[in-house]
Protein backbone atom coordinates (compact mmCIF):
# COMPACT_ATOMS: atom_id res chain seq x y z
CA UNK A 1 0.00 0.00 0.00
CA UNK A 2 2.88 2.38 0.75
CA UNK A 3 4.25 1.98 -2.82
CA UNK A 4 0.84 2.87 -4.26
CA UNK A 5 0.58 5.94 -2.01
CA UNK A 6 4.10 7.01 -2.99
CA UNK A 7 3.22 6.68 -6.68
CA UNK A 8 0.01 8.69 -6.28
CA UNK A 9 1.87 11.34 -4.26
CA UNK A 10 4.59 11.53 -6.92
CA UNK A 11 2.09 11.88 -9.77
CA UNK A 12 0.17 14.58 -7.89
CA UNK A 13 3.33 16.49 -7.03
CA UNK A 14 4.53 16.36 -10.65
CA UNK A 15 1.11 17.55 -11.85
CA UNK A 16 1.29 20.51 -9.46
CA UNK A 17 4.82 21.35 -10.57
CA UNK A 18 3.78 21.23 -14.24
CA UNK A 19 0.78 23.46 -13.56
CA UNK A 20 2.77 26.03 -11.58
CA UNK A 21 5.58 26.13 -14.15
CA UNK A 22 3.16 26.57 -17.05
CA UNK A 23 0.95 29.11 -15.28
CA UNK A 24 3.88 31.21 -14.09
CA UNK A 25 5.42 31.22 -17.58
CA UNK A 26 2.13 32.22 -19.20
CA UNK A 27 1.59 35.01 -16.65
CA UNK A 28 4.84 36.68 -17.73
CA UNK A 29 4.61 35.83 -21.44
CA UNK A 30 6.40 38.87 -22.83
CA UNK A 31 9.51 38.01 -20.79
CA UNK A 32 9.33 34.24 -21.30
CA UNK A 33 9.80 34.05 -25.06
CA UNK A 34 11.84 35.69 -27.83
CA UNK A 35 15.55 36.42 -28.19
CA UNK A 36 16.13 37.76 -24.68
CA UNK A 37 14.37 35.66 -22.06
CA UNK A 38 13.78 36.08 -18.37
CA UNK A 39 11.61 33.06 -17.63
CA UNK A 40 11.07 33.38 -13.88
CA UNK A 41 9.33 30.00 -13.80
CA UNK A 42 12.78 28.45 -14.34
CA UNK A 43 13.33 28.86 -10.59
CA UNK A 44 11.20 25.74 -10.26
CA UNK A 45 13.72 23.77 -12.37
CA UNK A 46 16.02 23.80 -9.34
CA UNK A 47 13.71 21.13 -7.88
CA UNK A 48 15.60 18.70 -10.13
CA UNK A 49 18.68 19.32 -7.96
CA UNK A 50 16.83 17.85 -4.99
CA UNK A 51 14.86 15.03 -6.58
CA UNK A 52 15.06 13.44 -10.03
CA UNK A 53 11.50 12.13 -9.60
CA UNK A 54 10.28 15.71 -10.09
CA UNK A 55 11.79 16.05 -13.56
CA UNK A 56 8.67 14.78 -15.41
CA UNK A 57 6.59 17.62 -13.94
CA UNK A 58 9.20 20.15 -15.04
CA UNK A 59 9.29 18.74 -18.57
CA UNK A 60 5.50 18.66 -18.91
CA UNK A 61 5.28 22.18 -17.48
CA UNK A 62 7.76 23.40 -20.07
CA UNK A 63 5.84 21.69 -22.86
CA UNK A 64 2.54 23.26 -21.78
CA UNK A 65 4.20 26.68 -21.37
CA UNK A 66 5.67 26.45 -24.86
CA UNK A 67 2.39 25.69 -26.63
CA UNK A 68 1.64 29.42 -27.20
CA UNK A 69 5.29 30.19 -27.96
CA UNK A 70 5.84 32.40 -30.99
CA UNK A 71 8.45 29.86 -32.13
CA UNK A 72 5.74 27.25 -32.65
CA UNK A 73 6.35 23.51 -32.90
CA UNK A 74 10.12 23.74 -32.65
CA UNK A 75 9.71 25.11 -29.12
CA UNK A 76 7.42 22.20 -28.21
CA UNK A 77 10.33 19.89 -28.99
CA UNK A 78 13.48 21.82 -28.08
CA UNK A 79 12.14 23.35 -24.84
CA UNK A 80 11.18 20.07 -23.14
CA UNK A 81 14.26 18.30 -24.55
CA UNK A 82 16.42 21.06 -23.11
CA UNK A 83 14.64 20.72 -19.76
CA UNK A 84 15.39 16.98 -19.69
CA UNK A 85 19.09 17.56 -20.38
CA UNK A 86 19.36 20.47 -17.94
CA UNK A 87 17.53 18.65 -15.14
CA UNK A 88 19.57 15.48 -15.61
CA UNK A 89 22.85 17.36 -15.15
CA UNK A 90 21.50 19.57 -12.35
CA UNK A 91 20.59 16.43 -10.43
CA UNK A 92 24.07 14.92 -10.84
CA UNK A 93 25.92 17.49 -8.69
CA UNK A 94 26.05 17.97 -4.92
CA UNK A 95 26.00 21.76 -4.74
CA UNK A 96 23.00 23.92 -5.61
CA UNK A 97 25.20 26.76 -6.90
CA UNK A 98 27.02 24.38 -9.25
CA UNK A 99 23.63 23.05 -10.27
CA UNK A 100 22.44 26.58 -11.10
CA UNK A 101 25.60 27.24 -13.11
CA UNK A 102 25.24 23.98 -15.05
CA UNK A 103 21.57 24.77 -15.72
CA UNK A 104 22.44 28.25 -16.97
CA UNK A 105 25.19 27.05 -19.27
CA UNK A 106 23.19 24.14 -20.71
CA UNK A 107 20.12 26.30 -21.28
CA UNK A 108 22.23 29.01 -22.91
CA UNK A 109 23.81 26.49 -25.27
CA UNK A 110 20.61 24.62 -26.21
CA UNK A 111 18.01 27.39 -26.28
CA UNK A 112 20.59 29.80 -27.69
CA UNK A 113 21.00 27.46 -30.66
CA UNK A 114 17.25 27.20 -31.14
CA UNK A 115 16.82 30.98 -31.12
CA UNK A 116 19.81 31.50 -33.43
CA UNK A 117 18.26 29.14 -35.98
CA UNK A 118 14.77 30.65 -35.76
CA UNK A 119 15.71 34.33 -35.57
CA UNK A 120 18.87 34.18 -37.75
CA UNK A 121 20.94 35.90 -35.09
CA UNK A 122 24.52 34.81 -34.39
CA UNK A 123 24.61 31.79 -32.08
CA UNK A 124 27.08 33.17 -29.55
CA UNK A 125 24.96 36.29 -28.97
CA UNK A 126 21.83 34.23 -28.33
CA UNK A 127 23.68 31.75 -26.13
CA UNK A 128 25.05 34.57 -23.99
CA UNK A 129 21.67 36.31 -23.70
CA UNK A 130 19.91 33.10 -22.70
CA UNK A 131 22.72 32.18 -20.31
CA UNK A 132 22.52 35.58 -18.58
CA UNK A 133 18.72 35.44 -18.22
CA UNK A 134 18.84 31.87 -16.93
CA UNK A 135 21.72 32.62 -14.55
CA UNK A 136 19.88 35.58 -13.03
CA UNK A 137 16.77 33.47 -12.44
CA UNK A 138 18.55 30.36 -11.17
CA UNK A 139 20.91 32.21 -8.84
CA UNK A 140 17.95 34.12 -7.39
CA UNK A 141 16.35 30.70 -7.04
CA UNK A 142 19.30 29.41 -5.03
CA UNK A 143 18.60 32.11 -2.44
CA UNK A 144 14.96 31.01 -2.25
CA UNK A 145 15.82 27.30 -1.99
CA UNK A 146 18.55 27.84 0.62
CA UNK A 147 15.88 29.49 2.79
CA UNK A 148 13.38 26.72 2.02
CA UNK A 149 15.93 24.06 3.00
CA UNK A 150 15.43 25.22 6.59
CA UNK A 151 11.75 24.23 6.38
CA UNK A 152 11.43 20.54 7.25
CA UNK A 153 7.95 20.20 5.73
CA UNK A 154 9.11 21.59 2.41
CA UNK A 155 12.13 19.30 2.32
CA UNK A 156 9.92 16.34 3.21
CA UNK A 157 7.91 16.95 0.04
CA UNK A 158 10.76 17.39 -2.40
CA UNK A 159 13.56 15.14 -1.24
CA UNK A 160 14.01 11.62 -2.50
Amino acid sequence: MKKKNDLIRNIALNAMIAAVYAAFTLMIQPLAYREIQLRLSEIIVLLAFYNKKLIPGLVVGCLIANIPSPLGVIDWIVGPASTIVVCYFMNRVDNIYTSALIGSIATGLIVGAELAIVYHIPYIINAIYVFIGEAVVLFLGTIVYKRLEKNDRFMEYIEE
